[in-house]
């Protein structure tokens, strides 16, 4: 058999279920895969090969026992995936990207990693991530930026990008991220890999470290939607540790490549002076083969889209200084006394010293801008007027569902750009996130898929947007397109440390 790690998921599932490959061998490709590959990408803050092995192992006693008893196996049962390091996994580290969290090794796991145990997935370590999955490049770890496997001077997106690099450089056949302004989709667009994120409370938050909690979704990236609509299922449903979870029944997708009929609307807001030719060149070629494949197209608008960032840069730093109160050194990670020598440590020594020495600057920057906006005095002024604004947001996403069934916009203005590009410049980084943020503050569920690249041989990616536990009908979208089409194909050359050259 050829590199194992260049099978989809679903190839690796069926080669599993046949006994042509077992579990074990792998793991151990992906695992070799990474110690080849890490030092120049750095996808990860932990890898964890005796558990994997162990867990592959186990796997495999279960596929001969359904092999033997002709039983059915899950469809992630044997497969390897990764987990953003802002999931915890019991015994593993959960560091969230940050010097504050050094060292905490959780006692839980989160049920989304949790589903995918229980059914037999392998877990081959932690990923990179922005520090408290804030950011938009992965340039904000503490633990160093990883790497785009396209273009070793690009970045993978943010802040889910060590997920997407491990994805695309085929380190593993799916990865866990979450999405809080489009840390998931923005990432899986820079890297040509596919990226889900659902509904609000489709899946548990259980064990997520949190962020801006009305706004956090965990979801995942695997090479297609194909690929993609396995992990889903097993990790959606309803969950009673999180208050948030929805009581849905656990959803089933079916892929039949039938897009006939549609209608997929086309926002005119999302298309803005400025962007990369690029970009817009391809989404819009992507709607045509929806065209093409019988779906009808409709321009929309959404007429509040403008007002989309500023409301979620009151929000979501609001929630983070809230969410952000509890690491003060005393029941997570290091803890500094801030005291000279000869000077017992205070109590405000040492929260002062701990939360000033080991957030990074972008923590600190929405910690503070957070706190000012919920003061008094100023709560009315901005929280409360975001959160009016917000629900205008949710509405143009509702009239326009009264007219489609799904929405096609850029995931992002530009490709990936190069690492340092936005320097000491917050506000330029911020707009990376302005095409995937609104999805967020609405509640809706959100896919991204590549459809092209740019000149410089760099993914471009394509949303699509739905109504609320419309995710099945996204997944059979992109899966229509990518029938259609094999930009999802594509592998990135990584030995060659230099820009691609464009694919044909």
């Amino acid at each position: 058999m050829a590199d194992l790690t260049d099978l989809s998921l679903l190839e690796a599932g069926a080669a599993l279920r046949a006994g042509e490959v077992s579990s074990l061998e792998l793991t151990r490709a992906c695992l070799e895969r990474i110690a080849s590959l890490e030092p120049a990408l750095h996808a990860f803050l932990a890898v964890a090969p005796a558990m994997a092995e162990a867990q592959a192992a186990a796997a495999d006693h279960r596929l001969v026992e359904s092999r033997r008893t002709d039983a059915a196996s899950p469809a992630v049962l044997g497969i390897p995936f990764v987990a953003k390091d802002v999931l915890c996994v019991q015994g593993l580290p959960a560091t969230a990207g940050s010097r504050i969290l050094e060292g905490f090794r959780p006692p839980f796991t989160a049920t989304a990693v949790q589903r995918l145990l229980n059914d037999g997935a392998v877990l081959l370590g932690k990923t990179n991530t922005d520090e408290f999955a804030m950011g938009s490049s992965t340039e904000n770890s503490a633990y160093g930026v990883t790497h785009n496997p396209w273009s070793p001077d690009r970045v993978p997106g943010g802040s889910s990008g060590g997920t997407a690099t491990a994805v695309a450089a085929r380190m593993c056949f799916a990865g866990l991220g979450s999405d809080t302004g489009g840390s998931i989709r923005q990432p899986a667009a820079f890297c040509g890999v596919t990226g889900l994120k659902p509904t609000y409370g489709r899946v548990s938050r259980y064990g997520l470290i949190a962020y801006g909690s009305s706004l956090d979704s965990v979801g995942a990236m695997a090479r297609s939607a194909a690929d993609l609509t396995p992990v889903f299922e097993t990790m959606a449903g309803h969950d009673s540790l999180d208050s948030t979870s929805l009581e849905a029944a656990p959803p089933r997708v079916g892929l039949d490549g039938s897009v006939r009929g549609l209608r997929l609307g086309v926002p005119a807001e999302y298309f803005l002076e400025g962007m990369q030719p690029a970009v817009e060149q391809a989404v819009r070629q992507a709607v045509e083969v929806f065209r093409g494949l019988g779906a009808q197209v409709i321009d929309i608008s959404l007429p509040h889209t403008d007002l989309a960032l500023p409301v979620y840069y009151v929000i979501a730093p609001a929630e983070a200084s809230a969410n952000l109160a509890r690491y003060d050194g005393i029941r997570f990670g290091p803890r500094l006394s801030g005291a000279a020598e000869a000077t017992p440590a205070s109590l405000m020594d040492q929260y002062l010293a701990t939360r000033g020495e080991l957030f990074g600057p972008e923590v600190k920057r929405r910690i503070m801008l957070g706190t000012y906006a919920l003061s008094a005095g100023y709560y009315d002024a901005y929280y409360g007027q975001a959160q009016r604004v917000r629900t205008l947001i949710k509405r143009d996403f509702e009239r326009a569902f009264e007219q489609v069934d799904a929405i096609a916009c850029p995931v992002a203005p530009t490709a990936a750009f190069p690492i340092g590009g936005h320097g000491d410049d917050p506000l330029s980084m911020y707009l990376e996130d302005v095409f995937t943020l609104p999805a967020n503050l609405a509640g809706i569920p959100g896919l991204a898929l590549p459809v092209g690249f740019d000149p410089g041989g760099l993914p471009i990616g394509m949303q699509l947007n739905g109504r609320p536990l419309s995710e099945p009908l996204l997944l059979r979208m992109a899966d229509a397109y990518q029938r259609e089409t094999d930009w999802h194909r594509r592998a990135p050359k990584i030995d060659d440390a230099r820009p691609n050259e464009a694919p044909a």
